[in-house]
C-alpha cells in the first residue's frame, strides 16, 4: 500500500496529496470496520450532541490561467546567432537631377491716372476727352473729365442749319473710410441744337421764309451731388442731387432730389426702408398758343418699407410705397399706395432661376429729361409726373454653360398720364414766329396707356477674346385718349459683338433695330387739311470700331456709324447723317 501511494505522489501534483491521503484514511477506516463486524457485535450506546452541526464552507482558490509545467519532457528553444554580409552591387545608372520647369510670366498691365482722346470724322465732326483722376492719399481721390462732341451737319436734303456741339465738364471726390465712405459730384455742360426738321413735303417755304427762321437753341446746365453710406449701421446709404438747367428762351427748371435707405437686421429677415423726395420747379415763358406762361411746381416725398428675406435658393423681399404727390401751382394734393415685390428662386443651380416682381411710383417728369429724350423739344411743355399704378414682370434667366447666359421676361404696366411727344402743329410762314413754331419741333401730350412686354436676351462669352450678344423687346401698348402711342415703338432689337484679333488689334460691332412708329402732323392754317398720322418706319443703324494698341500708352481707333446709309428718320422730319466715320487716338499718361 505504501508503495502504491509512493508512486501516485511521484505521478500527480502536490496540490492532490491532501486529496489522496483523505482517500488513504477511509480505506483504512473500512478495513478497520469490517474487521470489527467478524470479531464482535456493537453495544447500544446513548449519543448525547452537545452542539448542532454547523457546516463550513472552504476558501475557494482560483484556478491559475496559465498552469506552472514541472515537466522534464518541455525542450528548451536555441538561440540562433546570425550576421549580415552586404555585398556592394556594381551598377552605371546615374539618375538625372530634377530640373523645375520655367512659367513664362505674363507682363504686368500698367495702368495710368489719365488719358486723352481726340478724333475727326466727316461732317467736319470733333470728338475730344480728357479724364484725369489724382490720388490725394490712400483714402481720397479727386477728378475730373471733360468731354465735347460736335458735328457741322450738312445733312442731306435739310433746308436749314443742322449743327450740334455737347460739351461737358465733371469733376468728383471720393473717400472711403474705415466705416464710411463719400461720393461729392459736380459739373456743367452747354448744348447747342436747331430744330431742322421743317415739313418741306407738306409746306411749301419760300426761300425768304427760310431765311427768316432762326433754330437754333441752347441748354445750360449745372449739377451737384453725392452719396454717402455707412457700415455696420442702421442707416445704410443716401444720395442726393440739385440739378438745374436753362435755355435760349428764358426757360428756367431747378431740382432737388434725396434718397435714404436704412436697413434692419431682424433674426430671419431684413427690414429695408427707402425714403424719397424730389421737388421739381421751374417756368416756360409761354406755352405754344402764345396766351400764357407755365410755371409748375412738384413735391413727391414717400416712404417704402420691405421685409427682405434670404436663403441659398430663394429671396424674397415684400414691400410698399406710401407716395404724397403735391402740385404747388395748383394747390393738389394726391396719396398713392405703391407695391413694391421682388422674389427670385433658383430652380436648378444657377442654370435656371425663375423671379418675378412688381412695382410702381409716382414719376418725376421734367424738362431736363425731355430734352435729354428729345433735343428738339420746344421750350413750352407742360409739366406734369406719370402716376406709373404697376409694373409686374415674370421671368426665366440662368446660364446653359459657363459661357451661354439667357434671360427671358414678360411684363404688364399701367400708367397714367405717361408723357409721349408728338410733333407741334405749324402755325404758318411769318418772320414773327419763333424758330421752332414751323411744325419743327416737339410737344408732350399725356395719356392713360397699358403695356404688355415680352423681353429676351442672349450672351454668349466665348473666350476673353470674343462676347456676343443679343436682345429683343417686344411691346404692345393700349392708349385711352391718343389715336397711338406716339413716337413708341413696338419693336426694338440689339446685336453686339466684341473681340480681339491680336494682342495688338481688337474690334467691335453693334445692330440697332427700332421697329415702326406714328406721329400727328397738324396744320392750324388749314392748308393741308386734317391732322394727318406720320408713319415712320423702321430702322437699322449698324455701327463698328476697330483699335489698334500701338503701345501700352497709345491707341488709334477708327470708328464707323450709320454704316447701312440711309437718312432715316429718328423723329418724324428730322433725316440723322448718313455714313460717318471717325478716326482718332487715346493716349494714357501720368502727370
Amino acid at each position: 500500500m505504501l508503495n502504491q501511494i509512493k508512486y501516485a505522489m511521484m505521478l500527480y501534483p502536490r496540490n492532490l496529496l491532501p486529496f489522496f491521503l483523505f482517500l488513504v484514511f477511509v480505506c483504512f477506516g473500512t478495513f478497520s470496520a469490517l474487521a470489527q463486524e467478524e470479531d464482535d457485535d456493537l453495544d447500544t450506546e446513548v449519543v448525547t450532541v452537545v452542539k448542532p452541526y454547523t457546516p463550513t464552507i472552504s476558501d475557494a482558490f482560483k484556478v491559475k490561467e496559465t498552469p506552472v509545467l514541472n515537466d522534464s519532457v518541455t525542450t528548451q528553444k536555441k538561440a540562433v546567432e546570425y550576421s549580415i554580409f552586404s555585398v556592394p552591387v556594381a551598377s552605371t545608372f546615374t539618375p538625372a537631377k530634377g530640373k523645375a520647369e520655367t512659367v513664362e510670366k505674363a507682363k504686368p498691365m500698367k495702368l495710368y491716372d489719365n488719358y486723352a482722346t481726340l478724333g475727326f470724322g466727316n461732317y467736319t465732326t470733333i470728338l475730344g476727352e480728357l479724364f484725369s483722376n489724382f490720388e490725394l492719399s490712400r483714402t481720397d481721390q479727386a477728378g475730373f473729365f471733360f468731354r465735347h462732341n460736335s458735328a457741322q451737319g450738312d445733312i442731306d436734303g435739310v433746308l436749314l442749319e443742322n449743327k450740334f456741339y455737347n460739351t461737358s465738364l465733371d469733376g468728383y471726390y471720393n473717400s472711403r473710410q474705415q466705416d464710411l465712405a463719400y461720393r461729392i459730384e459736380a459739373g456743367v455742360s452747354h448744348e447747342l441744337y436747331n430744330w431742322y426738321g421743317l415739313p418741306d413735303a407738306r409746306i411749301p417755304f419760300t426761300a425768304e421764309t427760310i431765311a427768316g427762321i432762326e433754330p437754333q437753341q441752347t441748354y445750360l446746365g449745372a449739377q451737384v451731388g453725392g452719396m454717402l453710406s455707412v457700415e455696420d449701421s442702421f442707416f445704410e446709404k443716401m444720395t442726393a442731387k440739385l440739378q438745374y438747367v436753362s435755355d435760349a428762351f428764358s426757360s428756367s427748371e431747378f431740382r432737388v432730389s434725396a434718397q435714404p435707405q436704412f436697413q434692419f437686421p431682424l433674426s430671419e429677415f431684413e427690414l429695408k426702408i427707402t425714403g424719397e423726395v424730389d421737388y421739381l420747379t421751374g417756368s416756360f415763358e409761354r406755352n405754344y398758343a402764345n396766351t400764357e406762361a407755365l410755371p409748375y411746381g412738384i413735391l413727391i416725398a414717400g416712404v417704402a418699407p420691405a421685409w427682405v428675406y434670404t436663403n441659398d435658393d430663394l429671396t424674397v423681399a415684400l414691400g410698399a410705397a406710401a407716395v404724397v404727390g403735391l402740385d404747388t401751382e395748383r394747390s393738389e394734393t394726391d396719396f398713392f399706395i405703391y407695391p413694391r415685390i421682388q422674389a427670385s428662386y433658383r430652380l436648378v443651380d444657377e442654370i435656371l432661376v425663375a423671379y418675378a416682381g412688381a412695382d410702381g411710383g409716382l414719376r418725376q417728369n421734367s424738362f431736363y429729361q425731355f430734352k435729354e429724350d428729345n433735343p428738339f423739344v420746344s421750350p413750352t411743355l407742360f409739366i406734369a409726373p406719370t402716376n406709373e399704378l404697376v409694373d409686374g414682370f415674370v421671368g426665366l434667366k440662368g446660364k446653359l454653360s459657363n459661357a451661354v447666359g439667357y434671360n427671358v421676361r414678360g411684363g404688364y404696366r399701367s400708367q397714367e398720364n405717361r408723357a409721349l411727344f408728338q410733333l407741334n402743329p405749324y402755325k404758318g410762314s411769318s418772320t414773327s414766329f419763333e424758330g421752332y413754331e414751323n411744325g419743327n419741333s416737339f410737344g408732350v401730350v399725356y395719356d392713360d396707356i397699358n403695356t404688355f412686354s415680352l423681353f429676351g436676351e442672349l450672351q454668349v462669352q466665348v473666350s476673353n477674346d470674343f462676347s456676343l450678344g443679343v436682345n429683343a423687346e417686344y411691346q404692345q401698348y393700349s392708349t385711352t385718349n391718343q389715336a397711338e402711342a406716339w413716337n413708341l415703338p413696338e419693336l426694338q432689337a440689339t446685336l453686339f459683338s466684341n473681340f480681339n484679333v491680336t494682342e495688338q488689334i481688337y474690334a467691335g460691332a453693334s445692330i440697332f433695330y427700332v421697329g415702326q412708329r406714328f406721329d400727328l402732323f397738324q396744320d392750324t392754317t388749314g392748308a393741308s387739311g386734317p391732322p394727318m398720322t406720320i408713319t415712320l418706319d423702321g430702322y437699322v443703324d449698324a455701327n463698328a470700331h476697330v483699335g489698334y494698341k500701338v503701345n501700352d500708352r497709345l491707341n488709334i481707333f477708327l470708328k464707323g456709324s450709320n454704316l447701312v446709309g440711309g437718312n432715316y428718320q429718328k423723329w418724324a422730319q428730322f433725316p440723322v447723317q448718313s455714313i460717318q466715320g471717325l478716326l482718332g487716338a487715346t493716349y494714357k499718361f501720368d502727370w
